[in-house]
């Protein structure tokens, strides 16, 4: 059985098209199709329409309702916690992955030759500003945290049970759950695909959510702040250390009469700013570590329903790796 897992988010519009393309999913496997939706926190009505709609939906169907909104992220772990199949499959709520890529990605594990198969982003209908939002974004996340990235970038995956388990074992608060995946390793593959026009709604895909997930991944996978800094160092001591030469000779020559006035401003400045960011760095650093000593679980659920038939007794049983 596959195990779909949906966070919902602001898609009040988009779930009747989502509950039709799921039962088309479910009649193309058979019944073998679990969906665990998790509503994080969602403002609208997301919850109270699945409520009414699952059990005459004719879906084996799981709905978690978190008590707010804890991120994408942590919505899937969530969901990817509750999931009971021997494949978990990730999708999202707005219909812009066609849904048949997970009967393409479930197809690929099916084989046993791939622990996790991840969807690579071939092309996108996305608008031009959007798009180039989108391979900026993606560039300095294959050049600073994970270079194994595809160039679209990844947002759906698919994986067995035991690559599942691999991932919910990973205890990290503040990180990246895609940079995770290439992290882990195991036996990887992918499925390419043309990512749909949004019909419904707007991305809750924000710029800012997008530097804050780069600068999540950036602290969780790399040093390279650290190594930056250490840069910037040594090349200020370098600069300061010449200054302070040329000042030094200009005095001896009598070049210098008073002591130069802008040349001691700049110079506090710059080392001021210079500690200041050192300080920001390495207090990020910090305050990361310390949030992942509290060992707080990154999303708690208000209710857990379920809905159609109960899974096959052998639905959870780990397939071989």
């Amino acid at each position: 059985m596959l195990s779909l897992v949906i966070p919902v988010y602001r898609n009040e519009d988009s779930l009747p098209d989502l509950l039709a393309a799921l039962q088309g999913l479910h009649r193309a496997l058979a019944g073998a199709l679990e969906v665990v939706f998790v509503v994080d926190g969602s403002p609208d009505r997301c919850h109270a329409l699945l409520r009414e709609r699952l059990p005459a939906s004719g879906l084996r169907a799981t709905l978690v309702l978190l008590t707010r909104n804890f991120g994408a992220f942590a919505a899937v772990r969530e969901g990817l916690a509750h999931a009971r199949g021997q494949h978990c499959a990730v999708m999202a709520a707005d219909l812009q992955e066609p849904p048949e890529l997970v009967l393409q990605m479930q197809a690929v594990l099916a084989t046993g030759e791939a622990d996790v198969v991840v969807a690579e982003r071939a092309l996108r209908h996305d608008p031009p500003w959007q798009r180039w939002q989108a391979q900026l974004f993606w560039a300095l996340y294959r050049r600073y945290v994970v270079p194994e990235m595809p160039p679209g970038g990844v947002d759906i995956f698919a994986c067995n049970r035991a690559f599942r388990d691999a991932l919910l074992a990973l205890p990290e608060s503040r990180s990246s759950l895609i940079a995770q995946i290439f992290w882990l390793g195991f036996r990887r593959a992918s499925v390419p695909y043309v990512r749909q026009p949004r019909r419904h709604g707007q991305s809750a895909w924000t710029w800012r959510k997008k530097v804050a997930y780069l600068a999540d991944s950036v602290f969780a996978f790399t040093d390279l702040p650290v190594r930056l800094l250490t840069r910037v160092g040594a090349l200020g001591l370098l600069v300061a250390s010449g200054l302070g030469a040329s000042v030094l000779v200009g005095k001896l020559a009598g070049w210098i009469a008073v002591p130069g006035y802008a040349m001691t401003l700049i110079a506090i400045l710059f080392f001021g700013a210079l500690n200041l960011l050192s300080l920001g760095i390495v207090g990020t650093y910090a305050w990361r570590a310390y949030e992942n000593t509290k060992q707080r679980p990154q999303a708690l659920a208000l209710s857990v329903q379920r809905f159609g038939a109960p899974p096959p007794a052998d639905a959870g049983q780990s397939v071989a790796s």
